[in-house]
């Protein structure tokens, strides 16, 4: 228990402290984040803010994780390495999406051949149980960890936004894993949660500084690997055990909601018009918000809110709904309130036309 309290504190207080010295060398060196015809801000910020992220997330890691009870920590921080290298070269001098998914697919392999970072079971979705080490597997494991990577990215949009999913995702993810007694994930997911919290004083609006693909791509990393594990540490798990989740794949994505099922609905869409899943627009929720006239925190605020929701909603009902009643009825809640704010902005934007 100290140390996942030392942790995130330890966390906090590094990132919190770097942060001004970061935006003054930014400044000085002109690394700006440029405004253009999708953001939704309207001066040039730093946007090096990840870098205070991984230092205080790193720093606390290896400072308070019990070494002996977390054999594969070396190949989870090379593949946060990677991730920062990645985020880093792409904030200061933007990098071609190929060499990006390159580099994210290298981290991804790392964790699920090194450090054991894979689906054991899919719960019987699709007809499809334990087969734990195969093809398929492995595949899943990957495709996963990139997709919720890429799914952070994609939301990082707004001020707070990408930062407070991120913080209450592993927040509340970190609370299971100490439950359950998995302290050293417990801490990854706390010192990741403290650095968050440190960094959104300074991205709040006012922003002074963005987190840049730097910050985005860690708290994705983290969050796929806390969320597999999750999923994973479930299946295994007696019966008697009162924080056993029967629903885990359900839950898990209850718990994602947001950055999951905005990047499903997305690029579905694009793809129904005719364009590449990974053509940008302003088609995101948050985006979405800011057009029905809300400002960034008032979009934030309900946001988060809305994962709250979700979260509670999937905890609530994990016992009463087996696993594809509980899935469909997350997804179907999702996408009638996406539905509904859809046809909110349009009317409201036909009625300012007229």
């Amino acid at each position: 228990m100290y140390a996942i309290i030392l942790g995130f504190l330890t966390a906090f207080t590094l990132t919190y402290f770097a942060i001004p010295s970061i935006i003054g060398i930014a400044k000085e060196k002109h690394l700006f984040d440029e405004p253009n015809a999708r953001s939704s801000h309207k001066v040039k910020t730093p946007s090096l803010g990840g870098i205070a992220i991984f230092a205080g997330t790193i720093f606390s890691i290896v400072l308070w994780t019990p070494f002996e009870q977390f054999g594969s920590l070396q190949y989870i921080l090379c593949a946060f390495l990677i991730i920062f290298l990645i985020g880093a070269k792409d904030d200061i001098s933007p990098m071609s999406p190929f060499n990006k998914m390159i580099g994210q697919v290298l981290a991804a392999s790392i964790l699920v051949f090194k450090s054991g970072i894979q689906f054991s079971s899919m719960y019987g979705i699709f007809g499809v149980h334990d087969q734990p080490g195969n093809a398929f597997f492995i595949l899943l494991s990957i495709f996963t960890i990139l997709v919720i990577i890429n799914s952070f990215n994609l939301i990082d949009g707004i001020n707070g936004l990408a930062g407070s999913v991120g913080a209450l995702i592993a927040g509340t993810l970190g609370i299971w894993f100490f439950m359950v007694d998995k302290i050293e994930f417990a801490i990854v997911a706390f010192a990741t949660v403290g650095a968050v919290i440190a960094f959104l004083k300074y991205n709040y609006t006012p922003a002074k500084i963005f987190m840049g693909d730097t910050g985005s791509l860690l708290i994705g990393l983290v969050c796929a690997m806390l969320i597999i594990k999750f999923i994973d540490l479930n299946y295994y798990m007696n019966d008697g055990n009162r924080f056993k989740f029967y629903a885990a794949p359900a839950v898990a994505f209850g718990v994602m909601i947001l950055p999951l099922f905005d990047t499903l609905r997305v690029f579905i869409t694009r793809i129904f018009r005719g364009y590449s899943p990974f053509t940008p627009d302003r088609r995101h929720i948050h985006h979405l918000l800011i057009d029905y006239g809300l400002t960034h925190m008032q979009a934030t605020t309900l946001l988060v809110l809305v994962n709250i929701f979700f979260i509670v909603l999937v905890f609530a009902l994990h016992q009463q709904m087996e696993l594809h009643l509980l899935l469909f009825t997350v997804l179907g809640i999702a996408t009638a309130l996406t539905l509904w704010l859809h046809l909110t902005v349009t009317r409201r934007k036909l009625h300012f036309k007229a």
